[in-house]
């Protein structure tokens, strides 16, 4: 119900004119462009592990990687900005960001060690995700971007569910890493 209430307002936002205003500033194009290659992130250490290691939930949520990552193009269309990932080429592994890159080889490598480490790596990046994404819907007053930025958190909070259930499965129960421990608990209770 919630996603197709954000994807309705996401629409009726679009309809009404607010998808194209004419500027944003620094802050907001910088916020749009980081989150298109957070998005890549996730999607390409989540491809990494499903080649390691198969099965789900890298499968699916690196299918729902791209999606995220496809509906911050559409921002990047609208305000008519360069896409960092079509300067690279989208090669994976591969980011214009320094800080994105430096954590893409660390996420890998430590996700390679086992599947557990590689569940505790998707949890890791939801949790990068939802505290970057709450980060930047402060920083617009932008009904459209703010939409988006929902979804995506909403999306991310599920992904880290997925994750923290299959680590529970092991008997393993993750301790959050970037999100304090309230909100870590609100969104794992949810």
């Amino acid at each position: 119900m919630k996603i197709l209430f954000i994807a309705l307002a996401t629409q009726l936002l679009s309809i009404a004119g607010f998808s194209q205003p004419v500027s944003l500033n620094q802050k907001e194009k910088d916020a749009i462009l980081y989150m298109r290659e957070e998005e890549k992130l996730a999607r390409d250490v989540y491809d990494s592990m499903y080649t390691k290691w198969s099965g789900n939930p890298f499968g699916n949520i690196r299918q729902s990687e791209q999606t995220h990552m496809d509906r911050m193009k559409i921002l990047i269309t609208d305000y008519k900005l360069e896409d960092p990932v079509t300067i690279n080429g989208d090669k994976p592994g591969v980011f214009t960001n320094a800080l994105l890159q430096k954590y893409y080889k660390e996420l890998v490598t430590t996700g390679s060690q086992s599947l557990t480490e590689a569940f505790k790596v998707g949890a890791k990046i939801e949790e990068l995700d939802i505290a970057d994404l709450e980060e930047r819907i402060e920083q617009t007053k932008r009904p459209d971007i703010i939409a988006q930025y929902n979804y995506l958190k909403m999306a991310s909070e599920n992904h880290l569910r997925a994750f923290v259930r299959r680590l529970k499965m092991q008997e393993i129960y993750y301790e959050p890493i970037i999100l304090g421990n309230d909100e870590f608990d609100k969104i794992i209770s949810h």
